[in-house]
């Protein structure tokens, strides 16, 4: 790993448990073992960074959550194995965010101090959010869902839904209160088959 890949994965563990706020560049220069010459030649500032760490947890969010998405056909399949890669593939990735998930950490912290930078995290969840409702559409189309679904107001009961079981395990760390409630949206969209 290069010094600008080391900064990048401490500052994304870093802001997974204390936020970008209460990070402090010295925090990820002292975890990390450089300078702040090593630093400055990589980023211009603490916010460049937070922008180059997006980068990172979106590449790894896409990893984790999308994996085997491509072999399955039904779109509603595609949903169900999403919302499992998403509790056993992404929010026990403690290597990479010991926090939990530093989307929701981070969009909780600067939605009011830096809205700038929630709005960049926003443009994430608004597509995560169009995915969702993109297969549900596909399912009705192809007859998976039943016709009267309203695809709208799933896509935001499926994504409360995941938000609230990242942040319930963040608080309890239960794997099997995780499991519990993935299983519970995962029953939903089954119920709403034909």
């Amino acid at each position: 790993m290069t010094l600008k890949e080391k900064i990048i994965h401490e500052s994304l563990r870093q802001f997974s448990t204390k936020g970008f706020l209460s990070t402090s560049i010295t925090d990820i220069l002292d975890a990390v073992g450089t300078s702040k010459g090593g630093f400055y030649n990589h980023f211009e500032s603490k916010e460049a960074l937070f922008f180059h760490v997006m980068d990172k947890a979106r590449s790894i969010w896409r990893d984790r959550n999308l994996a085997g998405l491509d072999q399955i056909e039904d779109p509603v399949d595609k949903i169900k194995q999403l919302l499992k890669n998403f509790y056993k593939r992404y929010l026990k990735d403690s290597e990479n965010f010991p926090g939990g998930c530093v989307f929701i950490t981070l969009m909780v912290e600067l939605i009011d101090q830096r809205p700038h930078l929630a709005n960049d995290i926003n443009k994430g969840w608004v597509g995560f959010k169009r995915f969702i409702q993109r297969h549900l559409e596909a399912g009705k189309a192809t007859g998976k869902l039943r016709s009267d679904v309203n695809t709208e107001a799933v896509t935001e009961i499926l994504f409360a839904g995941i938000l609230g079981a990242s942040v319930n395990f963040n608080v309890e760390k239960s794997d099997g209160s995780l499991e519990k409630t993935v299983n519970s949206l995962i029953d939903y969209l089954e119920n709403l088959r034909p």
